[in-house]
């Protein structure tokens, strides 16, 4: 795996030093409509939860219809309704908070429209249930896969949609302290997101 993501970068920096004069660098922002999906253990009443991200972009050419483009976002997740954290036994949204990394494949269709699809990672920066501090109840890493697509116009503005699909299970199994049973859900986070931004 070590051996796999450090060849991953000498890959991504060989091909900012080739295209380093074609970057464009750029800001974005926008509404998500996120969920918690997966099994329904502990789960209750359960509806999308909206919230936002918003962070920087760089789009970096590959070939004719082809570019990366790697983007460090910080995005508000999650869903609406009651939900059971393992022991804290609090009902209220659940509140999930990333530092996302996607590293987005576009294919240029036709001049300004792009197709888009690769890995989005995240670090856990916050997690709450209501006023309740449950990030010990969840993995600090997560991994989606987001697919969607971006116009641009000639002046710089671009728009775009994109749905991020959870890969991970979201959610630390729980051992009672009193019984010994384990509690073990399999959760994941999935985003809907609709993005405005700028490339300079």
């Amino acid at each position: 795996m070590k051996k796999i993501i450090f060849i991953a970068f000498i890959a991504f920096f060989s091909a900012l030093n080739v295209q380093a004069q074609e970057f464009k660098f750029g800001v974005k922002g926008g509404i998500n409509v996120a969920s918690i999906g997966g099994d329904g253990s502990g789960v209750s009443g359960v509806a999308s939860k909206v919230g936002g991200h918003i962070g920087g972009v760089v789009q970096i050419p590959i070939a004719t219809n082809f570019s990366i483009q790697p983007e460090l976002l910080y995005s508000m997740e999650g869903s609406k309704g009651w939900w059971y954290v393992h022991s804290y036994g609090n009902y209220g949204d659940t509140k999930l908070d990333y530092v996302r990394i996607p590293v987005m494949g576009q294919y240029h269709i036709i001049e300004g429209l792009t197709a888009q699809l690769g890995p989005v990672f995240g670090v856990l920066v916050s997690a709450k249930s209501g006023s309740v501090d449950i990030k010990d109840g969840y993995n600090g890493f997560d991994a989606q896969l987001g697919i969607g697509a971006t116009y641009t116009f000639d002046f710089g503005l671009f728009g775009g949609l994109r749905y991020n699909k959870g890969l991970m299970n979201i959610s630390k199994d729980y051992t009672d302290p009193d019984t010994h049973y384990i509690y073990s859900y399999s959760q994941n986070s999935n985003v809907f997101q609709i993005s405005v931004g700028y490339y300079f």
